[in-house]
């Protein structure tokens, strides 16, 4: 019986790869397979003899072990029991023999099923709270968009008003045209009142208006005395909504430096105006290793690229370099 850790009889069948496959697989697919596979083993056993179904015995062990796992990760939760009960009924089945030998067999089969259970069950909770922060994230960036898309639509409403008000004292105005100004005016007055009261439990106390590119050199001054933030911003005359989230892709970027890249020393931005988009560009020289922000609980990035698809622009983040890169594209 040569081989290596994950070879069988002098072979090439690997373990790792079976759970790869198996975890590829979708839940039913998976299920339906394994329980024929398994029935298929189980009836052929008394026909190989023992020395040639062991090997198939161990595997079938190992497929049903990893379906279990899927199935506690994946599957509702409502049809696990009932399939746990429905595979201990097959095994009574397929395997006539004693009585004790049944049960003993049973036995061993709840304990490796439970240990794949907790296994399921522990990354289900993992893909429950990725969801949940994911989602908390998403959340918290819609919800600054809100408070910032209030502060921009009043300002141009405001200045609509004033425009009104100043044309409603032009001398021998007509009349139809005196009464139209006053209608734009009244409008107006009620859309500012109803973004101020649909707004205004968003609003946090003490809230100053949205920050934009030029709060950039001050955020990169403060942020830390060991790194060196190097800023090159070339985008005159953006609007101030791609403002404001320019310096919410800086502010994540940076946030996730100082979260996953403790060894970095410099940290690139460039901001640059291509016709009707703007380029957001951080680089770091921490490594270009992968970083898990369910180590750290950082999951403003995905929050943030959701928020900036929907105002139609893009955020992608990866390795490059010596470092890691985020990059955004917005319209300008």
């Amino acid at each position: 019986m040569g081989g290596g850790p994950g070879s069988v009889g002098g072979g090439s069948f690997s373990w790792r790869r079976v759970a790869a496959v198996v975890a590829r697989i979708p839940p039913a697919r998976a299920a339906v397979a394994g329980g024929v596979a398994s029935i298929a083993v189980t009836l052929a056993h008394p026909l190989t003899g023992t020395t040639g179904a062991t090997w198939w015995l161990f595997a079938e062990l190992s497929v049903l072990l990893a379906l279990t796992t899927l199935a506690a990760r994946r599957a509702p939760a409502a049809a696990v029991v009932p399939g746990a009960a429905i595979s201990v009924i097959l095994l009574r089945m397929v395997w006539p023999g004693p009585p004790s030998l049944v049960l003993a067999a049973c036995a061993g089969w709840s304990l490796g099923a439970a240990g794949a259970a907790v296994a399921g069950l522990y990354l289900r909770s993992l893909d429950g709270q990725r969801h949940r922060a994911v989602a908390a994230a998403v959340r918290d960036q819609r919800l600054a968009l809100a408070r910032d898309l209030h502060d921009f639509v009043a300002h141009d409403v405001s200045g609509m008003l004033v425009q009104a008000q100043a044309a409603r004292l032009v001398p021998a105005l007509p009349a139809p045209v005196a009464e139209a100004l006053r209608r734009i005016e009244d409008g107006g007055l009620r859309a500012l009142a109803s973004l101020d009261r649909t707004v205004h439990l968003l609003n946090e106390p003490g809230r100053s208006s949205a920050p934009g590119i030029d709060g950039l050199p001050a955020l990169a001054d403060g942020f830390s005395p060991d790194v060196r933030v190097e800023l090159s911003i070339d985008a005159a005359g953006v609007s101030r909504e791609t403002s404001a989230a320019a310096y919410r892709v800086v502010t994540e970027a940076l946030t996730n430096v100082r979260r996953h890249a403790p060894a970095a020393t410099t940290v690139q931005v460039a901001i640059t105006r291509e016709g009707d988009t703007v380029l957001i560009c951080v680089q770091d020289d921490g490594g270009a290793g992968p970083r898990d922000p369910a180590r750290h609980g950082g999951y403003g990035l995905a929050g943030l690229a959701e928020v900036l698809a929907a105002a139609g622009g893009t955020l992608t983040a990866g390795a490059h370099g010596k470092g890691w890169r985020v990059a955004a594209v917005l319209p300008a």
